[in-house]
């Protein structure tokens, strides 16, 4: 099973890549943005996978879901990514990220990461191989909009395959209740990160003018952001772009 959703994920990815071609440089809105055209068409199959999917079933979720039964299901979700961050902070010689991120795994590994057993209210920072190769000065790359993925640029997109690869959890695994709890570890995160910024997701769908390039927009400053890059392009940002940048930053 693990096997087959990776071969899946690097068809998506192949098929995805051969179909873009560069837009020309006079027509482009954003300078990291030379495959505009196809990324449009991608975002509105993304819209309509979220109109038809994602929406109605984070909607239910969130008026069917008590909201412990939500918090549980949060505490999960961001316990299944603390291997990745721990991971991660080491190679950016962030040791006391590491350090708290794998404390967290350990001792909330008894309950699966539903319940917080710690008691450490330190913050820990979300790490990914994405924020590694920036670390290490790989150029960011073009920005994409890859299906069902969303959002990425070719750095972070690097960063999504080797932390799906490596995927801690899935390969620590065993037995068919963790093997069952780890295949959906994917969509249950996609749903709840949905619930759980409904209303900011949804004013960039239904009312930004251009939601493509609102989208690219606070996903750039984002990455930005949890790369320690500083944006020169002068793009304005609103409390609902705030609550969408966290979206992102969860997300990705």
């Amino acid at each position: 099973m693990k096997f087959q959703s990776h071969y899946l994920f690097y068809m998506v990815l192949l098929l995805f890549a051969g179909g873009c071609s560069a837009t020309p440089e006079g027509q482009l809105s954003e300078s990291r943005d030379p495959y505009e055209d196809g990324n449009r068409k991608v975002f509105a199959f993304n819209m309509d996978v979220d109109t038809y999917v994602l929406e109605p079933v984070a909607s239910s979720y969130l008026e069917n879901v008590p909201p412990r039964g939500q918090t549980a299901i949060g505490n999960h979700v961001r316990w299944a990514g603390m291997p990745s961050t721990a991971i991660n902070s080491t190679l950016q010689g962030k040791f006391e990220n590491a350090g708290l991120a794998t404390l967290n795994f350990l001792v909330n590994g008894l309950t699966l990461g539903f319940a917080d057993l710690t008691e450490d209210d330190a913050p820990i920072s979300k790490a990914d191989f994405g924020q590694t190769l920036a670390a290490a000065d790989v150029p960011q790359g073009s920005y994409l909009m890859v299906p069902l993925l969303g959002p990425r640029t070719t750095r972070s997109l690097a960063g999504t395959l080797v932390d799906t690869v490596l995927d801690p959890v899935g390969a620590l695994a065993a037995g068919s209740g963790a093997r069952a709890l780890s295949t959906v570890q994917a969509p249950l995160g996609a749903v709840t990160f949905r619930a759980d910024n409904f209303d900011a997701v949804n004013d960039v769908k239904y009312n930004a003018i251009d939601p493509y390039a609102r989208t690219r927009s606070i996903y750039l400053q984002s990455r930005d952001g949890m790369t320690g890059q500083t944006m020169d392009r002068g793009i304005g940002t609103s409390d609902s772009d705030d609550e969408f940048d966290a979206f992102f930053n969860e997300a990705q």
